[in-house]
């Protein structure tokens, strides 16, 4: 297969988790006859120091051209601390969102038994929890007109949503829910707000196609409860922008670590797909970030494109990584802490050998040492 990515490095960790990513595609595509053509592009705060702009032309007209953008991460803190700059990463990547039409992000949540520890929930909670959330990404109060008075002391923002926004995400996660376990929650405010209860009125038009499936409504501070006290009870999360903003980050700490959850924003003609994490400024450089989730988020890259025994490779590759405590500082507890390129190189190394590892643990250490 033949296909176009372009590749956004970003700030911070950005280019050092993203360069893990890039060593598994190099590995997959060599083990399994693919050509991939990789085009790296500035993106972010590194975009504005040396173009002035978050997004620049060339590289939205890169992406605009490719199949899938693979992007690591943005932000600075002098961006993010100086409120007063009219230019910031972000905006980059809500014009990105918007310009490629990204209307849906995809995040899966799932935890691994060898992780458990590292969860802030008992372990009793942790059991068969895999679900996945889908936020609508291009409407609400985050697109909505904004307003500021001319002495700065009242401002507002206009939340606005339409059927047909909400329809074609509502579709991706009734396909979604109806190949998993058949159980879709909506996540809303529909007892105080107007855009709210219009979600919830299509949603229940669109359930009637599928009758399977089990359609639950809940208001978004229980659901945030709920996600807490008992995660397994969900299959399918859907709901608007700024909730599904908020409630991803909370669903996110159940694996223990921000540096294992991937996603993926898709649209009409591409995808993007990035590590959920911020760009970790304090830890640039360092080799200390951990690049599974920027690896996870290449595997659904594949998934995207059909190449589901590629995808299924590289999460073996990560498991075999875990099961074998090759893992970085955030996951190490009390053992050694990897490095973020020897994670990459490990996982790499994994695909490379079709998961033909017969090395016993104890044994496993020394072997990588000698090959990496």
């Amino acid at each position: 297969m033949e296909k176009k990515i372009t590749v956004l490095p970003g700030d911070g960790i950005g280019p050092e988790v993203v360069e893990q990513g890039l060593k598994v595609i190099n590995a997959i595509n060599q083990s399994f006859d693919h050509n991939f053509e990789l085009t790296e592009e500035d993106f972010g705060a590194i975009a504005i120091d040396k173009h002035g702009d978050p997004l620049p032309e060339k590289t939205l007209s890169a992406c605009l051209s490719s199949d899938a953008i693979f992007l690591g991460a943005i932000g600075d803190p002098k961006y993010d601390n100086d409120p007063t700059l009219e230019v910031r990463p972000e905006q980059g990547l809500l014009k990105l969102r918007k310009s490629l039409e990204l209307f849906s992000n995809i995040r899966p949540i799932a935890t691994y038994d060898l992780l458990n520890d590292v969860s802030p929930l008992k372990n009793q909670l942790l059991n068969d929890v895999d679900f996945i959330i889908f936020r609508e990404l291009t409407g609400g109060i985050y697109f909505g007109e904004k307003h500021l008075s001319d002495d700065k002391s009242q401002a507002s923002d206009l939340c606005e949503y339409s059927e047909k926004e909400i329809t074609r995400i509502a579709y991706q996660a009734f396909e979604a829910a109806s190949n998993r376990r058949n159980k879709l929650t909506l996540i809303d405010k529909a007892n105080v707000l107007e855009t709210s209860r219009l979600w919830r009125r299509v949603i229940q038009d669109i359930s009637k196609e599928y009758p399977q499936i089990e359609v639950d409504y809940l208001f978004v501070d229980n659901a945030a409860m709920q996600i807490v006290l008992n995660p397994s009870q969900f299959d399918v999360i859907l709901t608007e922008n700024m909730f599904g903003d908020i409630i991803s980050d909370l669903a996110s700490v159940i694996t223990g670590s921000l540096g294992m959850l991937p996603s993926a924003s898709v649209g009409i003609k591409s995808a993007l797909f990035e590590p959920i994490h911020g760009s970790f400024p304090q830890a640039k450089g360092l080799d200390i970030a951990n690049p599974m989730a920027a690896i996870l988020s290449v595997a659904m890259m594949y998934e995207h494109f059909g190449l589901f025994e590629e995808s299924d490779m590289i999460k073996r590759g990560v498991r075999w990584a875990l099961n074998n405590d090759i893992v970085t500082k955030d996951l190490s507890g009390k053992n050694e802490a990897s490095a973020c390129s020897k994670v990459g190189d490990v996982v790499a190394w994994f695909i490379e050998e079709k998961g033909d590892l017969q090395i016993k643990r104890e044994k496993s250490k020394v072997s990588l040492n000698c090959i990496i």
